[in-house]
């Protein structure tokens, strides 16, 4: 008797995890010297968006890099990847 159902879940890949996560990294930083999260003068959320911006702003980084962000992820992969395989 064969039973039908979903596929057994992979495993997810560590090197493209770390490649995400660096690009995520990086990407936090270039929106907080965008400005990204921080208050505005007028209807601001005062201290608490101020202190919360950090987390807004990383996992705004995160979605980005986990959808295929700037391609530096991706790159970093196969570049790693290669070394790995000489």
């Amino acid at each position: 008797m064969e039973i039908n159902g979903p596929p057994p879940p992979t495993r997810p890949d560590p090197l493209r995890s770390a490649a995400v996560a660096l690009e995520a990294s990086f990407l936090t930083q270039m929106l907080k010297a965008a400005g990204f999260g921080e208050s505005r003068d007028a209807f601001g959320g005062g201290a608490g968006e101020e202190q919360f911006a950090s987390f807004l702003r990383r996992e705004h980084a995160q979605t980005l890099a986990e959808t295929g962000g700037i391609g530096l992820a991706e790159s970093l992969y196969h570049a790693l990847k290669d070394r790995m395989d000489d």
